[in-house]
């Protein structure tokens, strides 16, 4: 035990730095606060009433609290059979957020460059340069989780692929089972998507690299484990994989219900929507000079201060200085077109920065890797940057967003640079392996000299004559200034000075940049040559090549993390209820829905924080429900949809005050009522023009396709029942009583994939009706009718996860007993 612990101790030395780097860098996480970002605000708001739910030890799989209802499965769901589950449970209970994600990032990229066989301080510098690639820091910064999550598992997955590959099956198998299966419990499929993408290029090679070498038997038993691990992965999130291939169909990534009145596209999401957040080509000098695009938007806009030639520009024109610094940082924060951000993305939180360090490395690694992943990674890298492009240079990204299956169904295509980003520091890192082992220095040194002039060129030149390469004005610049003008009463001559202004301010911050990716770069060369000139040894080289990428990166992911980015708990909780919320709430019946025009129904994270809202925000709002508020409320405000979604309440402001105001709507049918008759519909096209006028209490519009089970649709006692008597918001209980054989229209969201109805205990047939709504016919008499969610999908996927998990722990054991066997023999052949 003694000799292994001698054996390990640089490992453990390392983890110990990692550790140290941690609680450094995120100190306010150690003392329990949190980051507030705004995007956790809205996944509390989504998941209300989950979690309110949670509070009482209850899991519910469909929600009520936004767009009058959709399944929980991509908000939240526990998934408790899963083996993942568990291990990330016990990471996140033993370190706060967002280090066990760092941890996950550190530890698997350091995995990796010992794969590649590289030194364990030069795997600990390739690490952090992963890890703190700026992009990985801002979506922390942001919160959005999944994301980060699925991208920390892109290394040692990668990692366990090459390992089996080498002809290390057994273990390199179970490894990949193990990664794989705790990539895809991340539950960010668009990132598991373009890893899968890298991937392919990688077998391809391999297979192309095992043909010409005559050992395709070999690769083939790889493959075979490869898919063996793919499979036992796919088994273990059986219930999160077939639930949201199930619940996808119907959701705004799957096929269109209407032909007419939408702009929608038949199946996926629309080019343009899918394409708003593009990288723009020459934004890519943003990998080499973090701020060449002039940083990011809101919180991650660099700060004007007194020197900058807006704020002259203003003061010039008699405004107090600091009154002067106040509307500068105000319009470089957030006015249209003259943000210091001068791209074309809508917002942006800061650039994909990945070192200057690592940027001359991954050149020079160009230059002298010998390696066939070199070719794997140069291929990568070309393939992710032509997609991130998707609207600003589409032929390629046309070509997969037409043809590719799924690729459609994502959206924010600049995310797969998160793929390059891994791509960079390990050629990057194979390039100083190279330099360490190849005898022939000359040719070293003299390649070296050629990835300097190119890197070291290409940032003099941003020195010197910037605008050769980059124009510093936004496509929406004259936009901008126009608006300004008005807000100036007119004066469009101190509007374009202050445009003009924020040019050079760019440019400034631009140079300023480049200046420090240009010493960075000259450090790494000369680090480099004093270790060719044997002026210093590899410990030595290492350790400060380790140093020297940190505080590349350090300093920069600062500029978006920093400790103010933290909060404490209890100030990142849901806001506090406005007045009108407060008056609301007062109604001792809360089963109703409330409608808050002064907020985007698609992107109200406030009013679900109190109640159960016609609006909300996901990605994965229900098609049918998205086609609604597009048809129904974009244009105008349908009050016989929002009788028929029950809808109680109305937030309203006034136009001029905008003060807040609240109106009660006596119209609402309620959580269920019988109709007096029944309209028949063709198509999804005739029932949304049928239920732009019609009364919801009366009458129910009801695709033709469901006759069979209306049954007689004519009877209808005017005394008869039905209410809600029991409120859960995955069983629903109603009490109805009728003389004759009635429909009844349930204000509740149709969904056939979970949802059963049963009377008195029998399962019985329901329709949808008024194109979102639950009808069914109830016979004659005093019934219980009780809706359940008990979606197939998650119930059998989790005894598949369970099955699944099992395997994976047999074939982890199986592993290192395989392994220590080995060792043992090894050791008892050298004694």
């Amino acid at each position: 035990m003694n000799n292994w612990f001698k054996r390990n101790s640089i490992h453990f030395i390392i983890a110990a730095i990692f550790l140290v780097i941690c609680f450094m860098y995120f100190t306010p996480a150690f003392q329990g606060k949190t980051l507030g970002q705004i995007d956790v605000t809205g996944a509390q708001s989504t998941q209300k009433e989950i979690n309110d739910y949670r509070a009482r030890d209850t899991t519910i799989l469909w929600t009520n609290q936004i767009f009058s209802g959709m399944p929980a499965f991509q908000i939240w769901a526990p998934y408790p059979d899963n083996i993942a589950t568990h291990i990330v449970s016990a990471l996140k209970a033993v370190f706060p957020n967002p280090i066990d994600t760092v941890l996950i990032f550190l530890f698997g990229s350091y995995f990796l460059f010992l794969v590649l066989k590289l030194n364990p301080w030069l795997a600990a510098a390739g690490s952090l340069a992963f890890t703190f690639s700026s992009y990985n820091i801002i979506l922390l910064v942001a919160g959005h989780s999944n994301q980060a999550y699925a991208i920390a598992f892109f290394a040692p997955l990668l990692a366990s692929i090459i390992l089996t590959l080498r002809g290390k099956y057994l273990t390199g198998g179970a490894l990949t089972a193990l990664f794989l299966a705790m990539e895809i419990r991340a539950n960010h499929v668009q990132m598991t998507y373009y890893l899968l993408l890298a991937l392919l290029i990688l077998l391809g090679i391999e297979l192309y690299h095992a043909i010409k070498s005559k050992t395709t038997a070999a690769f083939l038993k790889s493959l075979t484990y490869l898919g063996g691990a793919t499979l036992l992965a796919l088994m273990i999130n059986a219930s999160l994989l077939w639930s949201t291939y199930e619940y996808g169909k119907d959701t705004i990534r799957g096929k269109s219900n209407l032909t007419q009145h939408t702009t929608a596209p038949s199946d996926g999401l629309p080019k343009d929507y899918a394409y708003q957040w593009s990288q723009g080509v020459a934004e890519c000098l943003t990998f080499l000079v973090p701020d060449a695009y002039g940083g990011g938007t809101g919180a991650g806009t660099p700060m004007l201060d007194q020197n900058s030639e807006t704020v002259k520009t203003m003061t010039s024109k008699g405004i107090p200085e600091d009154q002067a610094l106040n509307i500068a940082q105000q319009i470089a924060g957030g006015q249209q077109g003259l943000t210091l951000y001068w791209g074309n993305k809508p917002s942006t939180s800061g650039p994909f920065y990945f070192g200057a360090v690592i940027c001359f490395l991954f050149i020079f690694g160009l230059l002298i890797v010998k390696s066939r992943i070199k070719w794997w990674l140069l291929a990568t890298v070309i393939l992710t940057l032509l997609l991130s492009f998707g609207g600003n240079w589409p032929y390629v990204s046309d070509i997969f967003f037409n043809y590719f299956p799924l690729y459609n169904k994502f959206r924010a295509v600049e995310s797969i640079i998160a793929v390059t980003s891994l791509c960079f520091p390990i050629l990057a890192l194979l390039a100083i392996k190279e330099v360490l082992e190849e005898a022939d220095k000359k040719i070293i040194f003299k390649k070296l000299k050629i990835a300097f002039y190119i890197t070291g060129g290409l940032v003099l030149l941003l020195i010197i004559l910037p605008e050769i390469l980059l124009s510093f004005r936004a496509q929406d610049q004259v936009a901008g200034i126009s608006t300004l003008a008005q807000e100036l009463k007119g004066d469009t001559s101190f509007a374009t000075s202050i445009a003009n202004a924020l040019v050079n301010d760019r440019i400034s911050l631009e140079r300023a940049d480049a200046i420090r990716s240009f010493i960075f770069i000259a450090l790494a060369f000369g680090l480099l040559w004093a270790f060719i000139k044997q002026k210093i040894n590899v410990t030595i080289f290492s350790l400060v090549f380790l140093v020297l990428v940190l505080i590349d990166l350090w300093q920069v992911d600062k500029r978006y993390l920093k400790d103010e980015s933290f909060a404490d708990k209890q100030e990142t909780t849901q806001p506090k209820p406005r007045e009108v919320d407060q008056f609301i709430e007062r109604d001792p019946d809360r089963d109703y829905r409330v409608f808050d025009l002064t907020q985007s129904p698609k992107y109200d994270l406030t009013t679900p924080f109190f109640h159960k809202s016609i609006g909300g925000y996901s990605a994965a709002r229900l098609k049918r429900y998205d086609e609604l508020l597009d048809n129904q409320f974009s244009k105008s405000l349908n009050r016989d949809v929002l009788d028929m979604l029950n809808t109680k309440y109305i937030i309203n402001a006034d136009p001029k005050s905008q003060s807040l105001s609240m109106q009660r709507n006596q119209t609402a049918c309620g959580n269920a009522w019988f109709v007096k008759s029944v309209k028949y519909a063709k198509n999804a096209d005739e029932e949304m023009q049928a239920i732009t006028a019609f009364s919801p209490k009366d009458e129910a519009i009801v695709d033709q396709r469901y006759k069979s089970l209306v049954g007689t649709k004519d009877n209808y006692d005017p005394n008869s029942s039905i209410k809600l008597v029991k409120y859960s918001p995955d069983d629903m209980v109603y009490q109805s009583g009728s003389t004759t054989p009635s429909i009844a229209v349930f204000s509740e969201i149709y969904y056939d994939r979970g949802w059963k109805m049963y009377i008195d205990g029998t399962e019985q047939p329901y329709f949808r009706a008024d194109y979102v709504l639950r009808a069914a016919q109830i016979p004659i008499g005093n019934h219980k009718i009780e809706f359940i969610f008990h979606p197939a999908s998650y119930y059998t996927g989790e005894k598949i996860s369970l099955a699944g998990s099992f395997l994976l722990i047999v074939a982890l054991a199986g592993a290192v007993y395989m392994e220590t066997r080995k060792k043992n023999v090894l050791l008892a052949k050298k004694a």
